[in-house]
């Protein structure tokens, strides 16, 4: 099996590329037949961004912090351990942002797609989904569009949902919601598509992120799920996604 090593900048991901690299070479990843990503799960989504143009399959090994998409480090038999994974198929979300100056941003999320209030100002929000208002004005601090693989991330954090990798549902959160304050947000099925448009753009400011990328100054974001894109994610026999997420669920 041809590997391909990918690291972050930490040190602990470093020195993990150069010794796996020492061990098992290494492949360009054009003849790659998997990508190892070496780090959290930071880097994970930033792989996973670029494998789009080509869908090979990703097996994470957790050098970061949380590393939930990650499976454990371990330098030995990992040849072994590749031809005995689980494959997880995730589709990203597309978010296609307008700015406050008229571009147009179009940009990938694995995990969620969220708008924040950029001032002192609560954000003021109006939620559209398959073409029909469903909430007219909604102030809080943010909300997002989370996919199942990202439920037990910020969309958890935030008091969400946490979705089944099979679902097919997407979660849409509210972020300290002040007006209507009981709103808990809702579950969508993941053809949705989400429209949400920023109020009093010029006095309230948004920025919209998916992932970990960062669109300033945004009035209105469209959110759906692109269906043409999917990527298979490897995990270790008993530590599939599936089985995380089911985890999950029941820490108390």
């Amino acid at each position: 099996m041809k590997l391909a090593f990918t690291a972050s900048a930490r040190p602990e991901a470093q020195e993990a590329l150069r010794r796996l690299r020492h061990v098992y070479g290494e492949s360009g990843e054009a003849e790659a037949d998997v990508i190892v990503v070496l780090g959290g799960d930071g880097h994970m989504l930033e792989t996973l961004r670029r494998r789009l143009k080509d869908s090979k399959p990703v097996y994470g090994m957790n050098r970061g912090t949380v590393g939930f998409l990650m499976n454990d480090y371990n330098e030995d038999g990992l040849d072994e351990r590749l031809a005995n994974v689980e494959s997880v198929s995730i589709r990203p979300l597309v978010a296609r942002c307008q700015t406050a100056s008229g571009a147009i941003v179009e940009e990938r999320a694995f995990n969620e797609v969220s708008l924040i209030r950029q001032t002192a100002q609560s954000a003021k929000l109006k939620i559209i989904v398959d073409g029909a208002e469903r909430m007219a004005e909604l102030l809080c601090d943010g909300v997002m569009v989370a996919t199942p693989a990202g439920s037990t991330a910020y969309n958890f954090s935030a008091h969400g949902p946490i979705l089944p990798i099979d679902s097919r549902l997407l979660a849409l959160t509210p972020i300290s919601a002040f007006r209507p304050r009981r709103w808990r947000g809702a579950l969508l099925p993941q053809r949705a598509q989400v429209r949400i448009e920023v109020l009093e753009a010029e006095r309230r400011g948004v920025s919209a992120a998916a992932d970990n990328r960062e669109m300033r100054d945004v009035v209105a974001v469209d959110i759906s799920e692109d269906s043409g894109a999917e990527l298979p994610l490897l995990f270790d026999k008993g530590h599939a996604l599936d089985e995380r997420i089911l985890r999950e669920q029941f820490n108390v």
